[in-house]
């Protein structure tokens, strides 16, 4: 069985899949199409994170393919169609890295409403500016939560005990928790909060959902918040926002075009602005996520490969019915272990 582990993946998913025999190759960075076309021959197992993309050239490329493992929430980076089609199965990590994510927005809300990152850039230049001007508590704010999922639900609920009005605005049906307020509207929510912050997945629809007409709509003096995925927001309408003064500060983990690895250069619009937090896609970059998300996929593409296991899969073959595929035996290297398409 040979693996394919790229963009760093936990050492405990090598580990996990290591320990039933299979050849694991790791890879500190993402590769693109071509490179992955290239790479993708003869590999059963793929493990990506957000940056890499699963096209349906790279899976037409995969002629050994069984299974891909997502090793964050999001697939939105791998072909879900495709994958079905071609007989593969797709797992991700649904819920391992939610608590890492609400922290980071927690702790960007505080900076923002103290105006943190203001002050600690003046000190570090020798200015001693020891002033209450522009710094609020975040008890009694409104947290306006656009998209109630498994992030926005454990945020609603952090939010409130440090004191915040929540409401939330979600296109499903979503019960609201404790004493948030669901919002009819996008616009009801824009209108009403004091900070927005954006916990959507990446689906082609949300492409750019969040524009200037969305900014225009927020209350002067606010806060925006985006953990989720770099395309749902068009960047040079925020920044016009920031720069105009209508919003007061801005936090932003993700971004439509990411470096491939670290040390590489980070282009954006955004750089520069003193209101603006920017970080390099982090929201899940704990080592207590990590270890978590690396040791729940390895299992599930472990555990898939043995038994057929197909349990919390976003992805499975489209085709009715038991598929099989006849691998080299783990364990000995010799002899046939049948691995379920489905």
């Amino acid at each position: 069985m040979r693996v394919l582990l790229l963009e760093s993946i936990h050492h405990d998913a090598v580990a996990r899949l290591e320990s039933e025999g299979y050849h694991v190759e790791s890879v500190r960075t993402a590769l693109d199409e071509a490179e992955l076309i290239e790479r993708i021959p003869g590999v059963h197992l793929l493990g990506v994170r957000s940056k890499t993309q699963v096209t349906a050239r790279v899976l037409k490329a995969a002629d050994s393919l069984v299974a891909i493992g997502a090793f964050c929430i999001g697939t939105d980076q791998i072909d879900l169609g495709a994958a079905a089609s071609e007989g593969v199965t797709v797992f991700n990590a649904p819920y391992s890295n939610t608590r890492s994510v609400v922290e980071l927005a927690i702790a960007e809300i505080i900076m923002m409403t103290r105006r943190l990152t203001e002050k600690n850039a003046l000190m570090h230049q020798g200015v001693w500016d020891k002033s209450a001007v522009g710094a609020h508590e975040i008890r009694g704010r409104r947290l306006g939560i656009v998209g109630y999922g498994n992030i926005g639900t454990q945020l609603s609920v952090l939010a409130e005990n440090l004191g915040m009005r929540v409401s939330f605005y979600d296109t499903d049906d979503k019960l609201a928790l404790s004493n948030a307020h669901r919002c009819a509207t996008l616009e009801e929510l824009l209108e009403s909060s004091d900070v927005v912050t954006l916990h959507v997945d990446g689906r082609p629809g949300n492409a750019g959902f969040f524009g200037a007409e969305q900014f225009k709509r927020m209350r002067p003096g606010a806060l925006f918040l985006n953990l989720c995925r770099g395309i749902v927001v068009d960047r040079l309408a925020l920044r016009d926002a920031l720069v105009s003064g209508h919003l007061a500060g801005a936090a932003v983990d993700v971004f439509s075009a990411e470096p491939k690895g670290c040390g590489d250069e980070f282009i954006s619009e955004l750089r520069g602005l003193p209101n603006v937090i920017l970080t390099p896609h982090i929201g899940g970059s704990t080592e207590e996520a990590q270890s978590d998300i690396g040791d729940f996929v390895a299992n599930k593409l472990a555990n898939f490969v043995k038994d057929g296991d197909t349990t919390l899969s976003v992805s499975p073959p489209e085709q009715p019915g038991i598929f099989m595929k006849v691998l080299p035996c783990p364990k000995r290297g010799a002899g046939p272990v049948t691995a379920l398409r489905s």
